[in-house]
């Protein structure tokens, strides 16, 4: 499944011949026995493929290790930041309701705004017919401006966003550390800031049975980077010294932390999904537990899917190979 990130002519110095023909994605899953046209398809198929590379990609590595960055990896970071000074340049505003702040729409018109400009930025000059398909999924993955609400469905677009420059050649195999190291942990602090500041709503939560309210990927790729770790095991992450000692590593520990820093009471009510995986004797089982639980609790739930777009990139059409 890394045939996508060795896309032919994306060498160096070849301009990769645009037989493209980009398009605006758009929602295809419209009823619940569209479900099936989801699985089926190229999209899923790749972003399915994109999610597994990556899994391998960080396992057994720390968030501190050295990896190679290269230029989009920085202007990706740069665009987050963007987006991380904007929340600070729109505070809530006075309201009587407690959650869902309405500067969390201001906030967002910008984004809508400026967002084909923003990922222009990312993309080189030659590829630059892309960037309104590519600018969809970055829109949709910091949430809903109506609700006022955050998901997995959201996490999602922003993985299928970086999954769309893979397969355009922005981002290349040896990129792969750096996508979820640098890329998606950044994202992941400019979520947690907008969660915080605007007390946006978890978006379908499973209430005490998801993972957390809000992420699931940092979930997977974090138990990935303990798998064979030498004395941290599963049972460890529901200790708060461990976790307070290790978080800065390890994507799964920092998701602790937060939920910790969020909830109140006693971790195994809060968080009762978690408290369960911290039984597991593995964190390989626990990696391929919540791959599975991930494709059963988000990729195959119409709420979830429903709001998923499709474009040239990442086609509702059934795979072809």
């Amino acid at each position: 499944f890394t045939s996508f990130l060795h896309l032919p002519g994306t060498t160096e110095e070849v301009a990769p011949p645009l037989q493209q023909c980009f398009i605006i994605p758009k929602k295809e899953i419209n009823m619940v026995s569209d479900m099936a046209k989801w699985k089926r398809s190229q999209a899923y198929a790749d972003y399915m493929g994109f999610i597994l590379t990556l899994n391998e990609g960080v396992k057994g590595k720390k968030l501190t290790c050295e990896y190679k960055v290269s230029e989009p990896i920085e202007k990706l970071v740069a665009l987050l930041n963007t987006l991380d000074r904007w929340i600070d340049e729109t505070p809530p505003v006075d309201q009587p309701s407690r959650f869902g702040n309405k500067a969390f729409r201001t906030w967002y018109a910008k984004l809508d705004q400026e967002a084909e400009k923003l990922v222009a930025t990312v993309i080189p000059k030659h590829l630059a017919a892309a960037a309104p398909e590519v600018a969809v999924y970055l829109k949709e993955s910091v949430g809903n401006s109506t609700r006022i609400d955050y998901g997995t469905g959201h996490e999602a677009a922003f993985a299928a966003f970086l999954c769309c420059l893979c397969k355009i050649g922005v981002l290349r195999v040896d990129d792969q550390m750096a996508i979820v190291f640098k890329v998606f942990n950044r994202y992941l602090e400019v979520m947690r800031k907008l969660q915080k500041t605007y007390r946006m709503e978890p978006a379908g939560s499973q209430g005490v049975w998801g993972l957390d309210d809000f992420q699931f990927l940092p979930f997977i790729w974090g138990s990935s980077q303990l798998i064979d770790h030498p004395n941290l095991e599963p049972r460890h992450f529901v200790d708060e010294k461990v976790v307070n000692e290790n978080h800065k590593d390890f994507m799964f520990l920092e998701c602790i932390l937060f939920i910790t820093e969020m909830k109140t009471g006693p971790f195994a009510e809060h968080s009762n999904q978690l408290w369960n995986i911290s039984a597991v004797p593995s964190w390989s089982k626990v990696n391929q537990g919540l791959i599975r639980m991930y494709k059963a609790e988000c990729l195959e739930k119409f709420p979830v899917i429903q709001h998923f777009k499709f474009g040239s990139l990442l086609p509702i059409q059934p795979v072809t190979s």
